[in-house]
């Protein structure tokens, strides 16, 4: 079973005191609450004794008794003596959640996950490819690599981008964070560096924790972006093995990463013997009168001498019931990606391949749609929060799904647990970050509807001003705190 420490459970709770007079033990009670929810703390960890927590913390142990109190009544942990105390969920946290539809009644809204809703044209691509897939039927439909035609369909866009590709340079994955998983566990080592920004994609953080690495960060910004004396110092003195970024429209912050930066994060990997993880699956959502559409960072890997691999997909652009992604490397590193995967999956399915071999047949005008879906979703998004929040800062971005704003006050889990309580999801900052930071931070997708955004904003200004107050905070109903078990996308 695995347990937490003292000090690694306070890395987490962050700046978790209150400011006013409320009880040290409901808000350590919330914090812990809201670590179980995102995630940070995974069902089944035992929590550190209290008389540890209490030491480590500089409270008394009466505090911390009485706010494990309230996590068991709330139904997050469970104590046996002897054995310690365990993070879980209530009993009926998996009840069924009613749904969202266009009138917004007593189900509960989501900004935490930044996507797009299907297009049609996902309907149409599932017809035409059960009408294509009696071609395949007598075949096995194990294969490691993928369809040759979706694979060629593939390579043959990258060399339109700018960068030559062949067939077998490309294997098919179940989606971006499959492929990401499985490039972590293919070229890593346990104890090996990996290099990340912060903040990041808190899935692929997990990936790499879980392929046994030990992170490494350079800060981005939305105002300055990826610091380069950072990136100048890390990759020397720790030479990571592995490097996770995402360098076009950034996730969170939108920021793209210029190309003579670019250029130079290719010859640190190079100098330092470490591979580069591109995360590509916001690169062609840029839809702002100055954004960059740069050609992918792999371009320039051989003149320099360094080792890219590109993850793409289509569940940020088409869908994300179309589970399907990709990785684009060397030829050498896609065969030893193929035989890894075996151990976990024995292939990509079908029928979702020749789903996807039609979408990519139509995939600029996908984009073209989507990238104006994209700027009215950012335009109501951005006037909406300077209209109810002016004392937040909102940065201005050219593409992807989600502003990365500044609230001002490190309030963001309070305030998430504020949301949850008036039936709203929402991205807490710390879940983009490692040990607890960006508690002054908010991610907030622009890629919902009116129908979703507005009654959302209203909800969220109703969290707020409860956060203003310091209104204690009740516990969630059990149908929105079963939503918060959902991944953050």
């Amino acid at each position: 079973m695995p347990s937490l420490s003292a000090r690694s459970l306070a890395l987490q709770l962050g700046d978790w005191r209150p400011r006013d007079n409320a009880p040290l033990y409901e808000a350590l009670a919330d914090r812990v609450r809201l670590l179980v929810l995102d995630g940070r703390i995974a069902l089944g960890t035992r929590l550190p004794a209290e008389r540890l927590l209490a030491e480590h913390e500089s409270l008394s142990r009466t505090t911390v008794a009485n706010a494990y109190a309230r996590l068991r009544e709330l139904g997050y942990l469970h104590s046996v003596r002897g054995s310690g105390s365990v993070a879980r969920l209530p009993e009926n946290a998996f009840g069924e959640t009613p749904s969202i539809g266009d009138q917004p009644g007593p189900g509960v809204l989501d900004l935490s996950k930044a996507t797009l809703p299907a297009i049609p044209l996902v309907t149409e691509a599932a017809r035409e490819a059960a009408e294509l897939l009696p071609a395949y039927l007598h075949e096995s439909g194990f294969d490691a690599y993928g369809l040759p035609d979706v694979r060629q369909a593939l390579a043959d866009r990258y060399t339109a981008r700018g960068l030559p590709t062949d067939v077998d340079q490309i294997i098919i994955t179940l989606g971006a964070q499959h492929a990401i998983a499985l490039v972590a566990r293919t070229l890593l080592h346990r104890g090996d560096r990996a290099l990340v920004e912060a903040p990041s994609y808190p899935h692929a953080l997990e990936a790499l924790q879980a392929a046994g690495a030990r992170l490494v960060s350079v800060p981005v910004t939305t105002e300055s972006g990826w610091d380069s004396d950072v990136l100048e110092q890390v990759i020397p003195r720790t030479s990571p093995a592995l490097a996770y970024l995402m360098p076009d429209f950034h996730n969170p912050t939108g920021r793209t990463m210029p190309v003579e930066q670019r250029r130079r994060l290719l010859q640190l990997a190079a100098a330092h013997g470490t591979t580069l993880m591109i995360d590509e699956t916001m690169s062609e959502l840029g839809f702002g009168p100055t954004a960059e559409h740069l050609p992918p960072v792999a371009v320039d890997a051989e003149q320099f001498g360094a080792r890219v691999v590109t993850i793409g997909s289509v569940g940020k652009s088409i869908w994300g019931g179309v589970r399907l992604g990709w990785v684009r490397a060397d030829r050498d590193t896609i065969t030893h990606l193929a035989r890894t995967r075996l151990s976990g999956d024995l292939g990509s399915p079908v029928l979702e391949q020749l789903m996807l071999l039609r979408l990519l047949s139509h995939y600029d005008r996908v984009l073209d749609a989507r990238r104006e879906q994209l700027r009215t979703g950012h335009a109501l998004l951005t006037g909406e929060l300077q209209r109810r929040f002016p004392e937040w800062h909102v940065p201005h971005v050219d593409g992807g799904l989600s502003l990365w704003v500044g609230i001002g006050e490190p309030v963001s889990s309070q305030l998430a647990l504020a949301a949850r309580a008036e039936g709203l999801l929402i991205g807490a900052g710390p879940r983009f970050g490692l040990d607890g930071a960006f508690e002054r931070y908010l991610r907030l997708p622009f890629s919902r509807g009116p129908e979703i955004t507005l009654p959302s904003l209203d909800l969220l200004e109703r969290a707020w001003a409860r956060v203003a107050r310091r209104t204690p905070l009740a516990a969630a109903t059990p149908e929105a705190e079963a939503e918060a078990l959902a991944a953050v996308v």
